[in-house]
């Protein structure tokens, strides 16, 4: 598989503008995807916040397999300085509650009766201008079902002692995980003219026939799975009658047929890593950089 990066002239500048103002930021809500909530993790908000607490939102929770959510939940809430929540957008009552743990993580601050200054980042298509509509309770930021919607940073002041600022998703310049790459594309992360659709619907259908492969099989109507991504989505094809003359699949339309429906939650809720699963990664990863690091010391004998 190649690596799937994208990573717009704005997002330089919203970068940019973030390091600028992070100074007058008390806390950071990151937005999440909760089916993919490390891959939607981005490493550079670890390194802008300079040590300010974050409210982790795990969102769309309602697309995301609950018991894998519960396992991230645990995780990130045993990490210093970081709490983390699940909600779906509609969940007015959790996202009332945003207000008082974010002063949770600033006692002081909250305490002296000062307003909480809070950033909300994330990749793009997170949801976090949604979120930010239902902590406002009134449409302020503009919303849509495709990346980079929102451009340029935005401050605003609410009512509950808190000030937010709402900032344009960020991805990263190179995404090194290349899975991590596939998974973005897959929940909608990255602008569909970016990708290869028939690449990145050959990484969901292997993912589905590894972990859910009983719900895409039902989806489908499939009898019997096939060995390989690609005769997968010539399955899904015949099935939904993306047919050229001669009977001969149209594989990109059975490749927009999975996408769109794996991100509509048709095939059920769905999460595409767990914490387990990036420890181990992480563990290997560490374990061959002390292996490259013992070689090159080595070498230089």
């Amino acid at each position: 598989m190649s690596r799937i990066n994208w990573f717009p002239g704005h997002m330089h500048k919203a970068r940019k503008e973030i390091a600028e103002v992070m100074d007058e930021v008390d806390v950071v809500i990151e937005v999440l995807d909760a089916r993919l909530p490390r891959s939607s993790e981005n490493p550079l908000v670890e390194t802008l916040r300079k040590g300010k607490p974050v409210l982790k939102l795990l969102n769309k929770q309602d697309l995301a397999d609950p018991m894998v959510t519960d396992d991230w939940l645990a995780y990130f809430n045993e990490q210093e300085g970081i709490k983390a929540i699940s909600l779906d957008q509609g969940d007015h009552a959790l996202i009332k509650r945003i207000s008082s743990l974010c002063k949770s993580l600033v006692p002081a601050r909250a305490k002296a009766d000062r307003p909480v200054r809070a950033m909300i980042m994330g990749i793009p298509n997170v949801g976090k201008s949604t979120l930010l509509n239902a902590m406002m309770g009134r449409k302020l930021a503009k919303v849509g079902n495709e990346p980079a919607i929102t451009r340029h940073q935005k401050r605003y002041t609410v009512q509950d002692g808190m000030a937010l600022s709402d900032t344009p998703g960020i991805l990263w310049p190179k995404i090194e995980d290349i899975d991590s790459g596939y998974r973005l594309a897959v929940s909608g992360a990255i602008k569909d003219t970016a990708i290869e659709h028939e690449l990145v619907a050959a990484f969901a259908a292997e993912f589905m026939a590894n972990h859910y492969a009983g719900r895409l099989m039902g989806r489908y109507k499939i009898t019997d799975l096939p060995d390989t991504a690609d005769q997968i989505l010539d399955e899904i094809g015949r099935k939904r009658g993306c047919l050229r003359p001669g009977g001969v699949v149209d594989r990109h339309k059975a490749s927009e047929i999975l996408i769109n429906e794996m991100r509509g939650g048709k095939l059920g809720r769905i999460s595409f890593e767990t914490p387990a699963e990036w420890q181990e990664k992480e563990e290997a990863a560490r374990l061959a950089a002390l292996e490259a690091a013992e070689e090159n010391t080595e070498g230089k004998l």
